[in-house]
């Protein structure tokens, strides 16, 4: 969107002061197949089979030029090392036919790093982030939501991400869905979360608890047949007020904060493989890029909780 002079948000975010004491996060060298590092991004823009047509697919970039607002001190390790973070750029067309693509992709990135991030795209992109980094550990993989939807539904669509990996060999005993809203979905959906297993805690359940202790028992269930973890970032988990660029967020929803604690405490957890971030159509966020922003805020939080695991041999190179 262009300011008042003409550039886009893109040209504003390079045009950002320079200071050599402050560096900023993003831009990150480009990853090579064979090139190793702590932590690879790549975007997965799926929106073809999106339940609230729109364009999501412009998230990945939005996400990229807002991370130059914030600082890549994040990375920074205790002792004063930093994480190494590469850029694999975009899988092209990942809906339909493309996804096996994807998954692919992802698989190979998650060869060569500890954590993948992989961001969206709608919820779709969910189903090729989680398959491709657990590869055929999907027997003893676990999954976290933060989302507002069971995304339970069926047929192939943004709404459907959790039934797939079910079918796909997912055990349901290691699924929990933190920050369900009952208003936004049906009895049907909820008994088939009840069905197979699935730990719901929902928005006003959440009250009640810190998102501290939440997200700490969910990743554990997650873990707990010592296979991979991949977490799911839903940003209409968020009250609408701080996620306007999410079609389906409603008022009542968590924090930015909250969501932004989460996203630490995964990235900081040993099991935890991938994260993805989903459901925020770049196009629709307002003027202040306030959804956009906080997307950047949580890559950010997941690297600032990978460098506070535990050292282990360096994979940069």
């Amino acid at each position: 969107m262009p300011d008042p002079g003409g550039n886009t948000r893109a040209q504003q975010a390079h045009q950002l002061a320079h200071d050599p004491l402050w560096p900023r996060a993003g831009d990150w060298p480009v990853w090579t197949p064979g090139s190793r590092a702590d932590a690879v991004v790549v975007g997965i823009p799926t929106w073809r089979t999106s339940l609230s047509p729109g364009q999501a697919h412009t998230t990945p970039a939005a996400i990229r030029d807002a991370l130059r607002y914030y600082s890549a001190d994040a990375l920074a390790r205790p002792d004063g090392s930093s994480v190494t973070v590469r850029d694999a750029g975009d899988v092209p067309e990942p809906d339909g036919a493309g996804e096996a693509a994807a998954t692919a992709r992802v698989a190979e990135l998650a060869s060569t790093a500890s954590l993948v991030i992989v961001l969206g795209g709608d919820n779709a992109a969910t189903v090729p982030a989680a398959l491709g980094a657990w590869g055929a550990g999907i027997a003893t993989a676990g999954l976290v939501t933060l989302d507002a939807h069971h995304d339970l539904r069926d047929g192939t669509t943004n709404g459907s991400p959790v039934r797939r990996l079910l079918e796909a060999g997912l055990a349901g005993e290691r699924v929990s869905q933190l920050g369900i809203e009952p208003l936004a979905n049906s009895r049907a959906y909820a008994a088939r979360a009840a069905e197979h297993g699935i730990s719901v805690v929902t928005r006003a359940e959440l009250l009640r608890t810190p998102i501290e202790a939440a997200m700490s028992t969910a990743l554990d269930r997650a873990a707990s047949a010592g296979g991979p973890v991949h977490v799911d970032l839903d940003l209409d988990v968020c009250d609408r007020s701080v996620a306007p660029g999410c079609p389906a967020s409603v008022p009542g929803g968590l924090s930015a904060i909250e969501l932004r604690t989460a996203a630490r405490l995964a990235g900081a957890h040993p099991a935890v493989t991938s994260i993805d971030l989903a459901e925020l159509d770049a196009a629709r966020d307002t003027a202040d890029q306030r959804t956009v922003r906080l997307a950047a805020l949580c890559v950010l939080e997941a690297l600032a909780g990978l460098a506070s695991r535990p050292m282990i041999p360096s994979a940069a190179g």
